[in-house]
């Protein structure tokens, strides 16, 4: 049986995957427009649901060690492959990559990947308060080639740094991928998620795109959790959706954060965020 039937939507946290997801679900939902927020976790799964992973263990999973969730990552994406027929959406924050003989992202259930990213000057200060930790421990994380991050069951992310988690996915050989970077689809949702539809060969419906955009977006998404909650967001988290909008950085950030930002990820600035680069020295600098 031919199971590449995945399209991963994959990111490194607090990069717009919940948004992507919410657009998509509801574009493609029978009325655009009518799949709430939390109705996303049924609609576009991911590849750490508790579910398939006691699917896997043959009864329910507590891991005891990293490698316990790590050696089942095959056979969960398999599971999950076979869920349903035809093509299906799966959320990862995973990089790509190997742990030991085992595929992080298993190739053999791989159609495609639609890559999130977002500036990092940004996800530092958004990724503090998703993890409930400082800022300045959040960029240590971004930071740490063996960044992982894990459920109350030992079920773990391998996220690594955050530029070799961008390197990992956009740069994978024989990958059919569609980047999309968050500042753009802030800029210009329609004209993103119209991108977004041409990679997935998608017939492009006027009508049911704007809707999809407006029950996708920041103010809608925030107003069904402040009625609703959101069952995924972390515990640690008094709120997910805080601040929708690029360029918070330049209240939240220290010139000193600034400058190791850049320094760390010169490189991948350079390729993703030339436009950056300028105003980000300028800050670095200031007394």
């Amino acid at each position: 049986m031919n199971l590449r039937r995945i399209i991963w939507l994959a990111s490194f946290h607090k990069s717009g995957n919940t948004w992507t997801r919410a657009f998509l679900a509801n574009y493609f939902a029978p009325k655009p427009g009518q799949v709430t927020l939390n109705q996303l976790y049924d609609e576009i799964g991911s590849d750490v649901r508790q579910d398939f992973f006691n699917k896997a263990a043959g009864g329910p999973f507590r891991g005891e060690i990293f490698d316990d969730s790590i050696r089942l990552r095959p056979k969960v994406q398999r599971l999950i492959a076979a869920s349903k027929p035809g093509h299906q959406f799966v959320k990862t924050h995973s990089k790509i990559g190997r742990v030991g003989p085992i595929d992080l992202i298993d190739p053999s259930v791989t159609a495609a990947a639609v890559y999130i990213l977002r500036n990092p000057f940004d996800l530092a200060p958004s990724y503090a308060r998703h993890s409930n930790v400082p800022v300045d421990r959040a960029i240590d994380n971004m930071c740490d080639p063996k960044a992982l991050t894990a459920s109350e069951t030992k079920i773990f992310e391998v996220l690594g740094r955050w530029d070799d988690h961008v390197a990992s996915w956009t740069e994978a050989p024989g990958l059919a991928r569609h980047v999309m970077r968050y500042e753009d689809m802030a800029a210009d949702p329609e004209r993103a998620f119209r991108a977004l539809l041409g990679f997935l060969q998608a017939p492009v419906r006027d009508g049911a795109l704007r809707r999809a955009i407006r029950a996708a977006s920041f103010d809608s998404l925030a107003k069904q959790e402040a009625k609703q909650g959101f069952r995924e967001k972390p515990d640690a988290m008094d709120r997910f959706f805080v601040r929708g909008r690029p360029g918070g950085w330049r209240d939240e950030l220290t010139p000193a954060q600034v400058a190791r930002i850049r320094s760390e990820f010169r490189a991948t600035l350079e390729k993703w965020y030339p436009e950056m680069l300028a105003e980000t020295e300028a800050f670095a600098r200031t007394p």
